[in-house]
């Protein structure tokens, strides 16, 4: 079933997720939340130069988180809001 605010489909997850006020406040929160962890777990080698491929792809996945993490909490509050 789909409502017209989003619903519970999968459809209506999604159209949710990828509103433009869910996209932008994730992002601003990866950014934060992703410079700093990536900075606390790879830092030393970010200052030396010696990042290799496994390492930057951790730091990239490391900004790939708290992304998804404010998307999901995004989409479970406008749910619960549209709800009730």
């Amino acid at each position: 079933m789909t409502s017209t605010t989003g619903g519970t489909s999968r459809e209506g997850i999604i159209r949710i997720a990828t509103r433009r006020s869910v996209v932008t406040r994730a992002f601003r929160v990866a950014i934060v939340v992703g410079t700093v962890l990536g900075l606390l777990n790879h830092g030393d080698a970010i200052l030396a130069g010696t990042v290799n491929a496994g390492q930057f792809a951790k730091i990239c996945l490391t900004f790939l988180v708290p992304f998804s993490v404010s998307t999901y909490s995004s989409v479970l509050a406008i749910r619960e809001r549209d709800a009730g």
